[in-house]
């Protein structure tokens, strides 16, 4: 665990070597410009899925908003605190992003614990937020296939928004589905054409 620990703040240091020493930096200059991200990720909590890792992002590249099994919420408007919609609502209508990215994976130990049903009583909070993605009586039972079907009923909660669903309708967004394969360390994208997850064309 020490070892770990050292990892990181050598992580760290080499964090401000590379982006904040200096007149020039690139921290510098997101302090004195602000954030203008022109893309946002709903990605999952995974310790292994890190967004701006995986798309090898600088600072102010991408605004991401990550929770377990990186679903999207419906649109509900009431005093419930509502954390994902808030960062969406930041993004979308204040920052104006351009993309949202919904990026899945496999593995996914939410949606393990959605499907392992019986195990869901034992938490606080886990099981209520999986519970969001309804299962489907002949649905998936795979873990990975009942991930992207995850992302599926994140894309149309997305369009609950009305805000969202307003900036679609004007082509000012464009929202993704990606999956990612920890294993090969693969994006899968959906295409709409045909119906199905393909590799990620780079």
């Amino acid at each position: 665990m020490e070892k770990t620990f050292k990892k990181i703040l050598e992580g760290y240091r080499l964090f401000r070597k590379k982006y904040a020493e200096g007149d020039n930096s690139i921290m510098r200059n997101l302090a004195v410009h602000g954030q203008k991200p022109e893309i946002m990720v709903v990605s999952c909590c995974d310790s292994r899925v890190d967004p701006a890792l995986i798309l090898q992002c600088k600072p102010g590249d991408l605004l991401v908003v990550r929770n377990v099994a990186n679903i999207v919420p419906p649109y509900e408007k009431d005093e419930a605190l509502h954390g994902t919609s808030a960062a969406l609502e930041f993004g979308v209508r204040l920052l104006k992003v351009r993309h949202l990215i919904l990026l899945g994976h496999s593995q996914c130990a939410g949606i393990d614990a959605l499907l392992n049903s019986q195990d869901l009583g034992k938490n606080d909070f886990i099981s209520k937020w999986v519970s969001s993605i309804k299962i489907e009586e002949n649905g998936p039972k795979d873990c990975d296939e009942y991930a992207k079907l995850g992302l599926r009923l994140s894309y149309i909660n997305c369009l609950t928004f009305p805000w969202i669903k307003k900036k679609i309708e004007e082509k000012s967004l464009m929202i993704h589905r990606w999956f990612f394969d920890i294993k090969k360390g693969q994006i899968f994208t959906y295409s709409e054409i045909y119906g199905v997850y393909q590799s990620l064309n780079i």
